[in-house]
């Protein structure tokens, strides 16, 4: 039996679950209303009953000011202001506000399925966290930018990270209270997703994986936006190697292994079905050298202590 197994201080429903009186839905945001107002439609028609459901939204300085997310959110939610940037700080402060005995969190860019919330906390019946399936989605599968046929392929393979690499990303996790307040808070700084769930498998806590729990997850559209991305995950990654006495050498040798699968991962995107045709094929292993290269410029200026340009 796990030490998560034998922690739990919730009563157990038939079946092995966690009795779940109210779920807490999570949601950072940072300046993505249109996103945020769909994802709250969404959350709405969940099948669990929505008098068990609570949304917080964890504002993280929006430009309109919090008034205007306020009106936005309406009856749909509660804001909190959240005044540390970064997600990791933004769920934290949603999870203080909450009254949950379940923690679901979700991204504002996301689109839940109906039966989103509901197959997830059912997934608690077998593990002590689990990550939901995240379908990555595009504007116009016959028109893709190169950045969406990229991501379309290689973007939130939550199911892999899940069953291989044993974390899941915070775009749809779900965890009992408990096993949170065990666990502690989302470090800021880091790959926060990673690291909680690495400090949940020390502690013994099962992570599972619930297919039938789905959102769908807009792809990034420019290299800029993706770009973006990967220098945050990659200064992410350097300060918990920094920081876990890994230094500077097992960063070049991470992003000299990133190099070298670029021939092995252009010859996935030339095979993928999720693919049509060889424009979009070419346009995507384009993107991928591109932001390889990206990437190991980051790191490697990261390593020699040079401010980023």
């Amino acid at each position: 039996m796990s030490i998560g197994a034998t922690e739990r201080t919730a009563p157990l429903e038939a079946g092995g679950a966690p009795s779940i009186g109210v779920v807490s839905v999570i949601v950072p945001h940072l300046d993505d209303y249109d996103n945020l107002d769909a994802c709250l439609t969404l959350l709405r028609e969940q099948s669990f009953p929505s008098e068990r459901t609570e949304i917080i939204v964890a504002d993280n300085g929006s430009w309109r000011g919090l008034d205007a997310v306020r009106e936005l959110v309406g009856s749909r939610g509660r804001v909190v202001e959240v005044t540390e940037r970064g997600a990791g700080p933004a769920r934290n402060a949603g999870v203080r506000a909450s009254r949950g005995d379940a923690l679901a969190f979700l991204d504002s860019d996301c689109r839940p399925d109906r039966r989103w919330l509901e197959e997830g906390l059912a997934g608690l019946r077998s593990a002590d966290f689990v990550g939901g399936r995240v379908d990555v989605l595009v504007e116009d599968p016959r028109r893709m930018t190169a950045v969406e046929a990229l991501e379309s392929v290689f973007a939130f393979q939550n199911e892999r990270y899940v069953k291989n690499r044993k974390f899941t990303v915070t775009a749809s996790m779900f965890v009992p209270r408990s096993v949170f307040d065990a666990v502690g808070p989302f470090q800021n700084g880091v790959p926060e997703d990673i690291d909680w769930c690495r400090r949940a498998r020390l502690k013994g806590y099962r992570i599972g994986f619930a297919p039938q729990s789905i959102v769908g997850h807009p792809a990034r559209r420019t290299m800029d936006e993706l770009k973006r991305k990967w220098r945050r995950l990659t200064l992410e990654w350097f300060a918990a190697a920094s920081r876990d006495g890994r230094g500077p050498v097992s960063m070049v040798l991470r992003e000299w292994a990133v190099m070298l699968t670029i021939a092995p991962d252009a010859l996935v995107l030339m095979t993928s079905r999720r693919l049509g045709g060889a424009p979009n094929r070419m346009l995507a292993i384009g993107a991928l050298a591109r932001i390889r290269a990206y990437r190991f410029v980051v790191a490697h200026r990261a390593i020699l202590g040079l401010s980023e340009k």
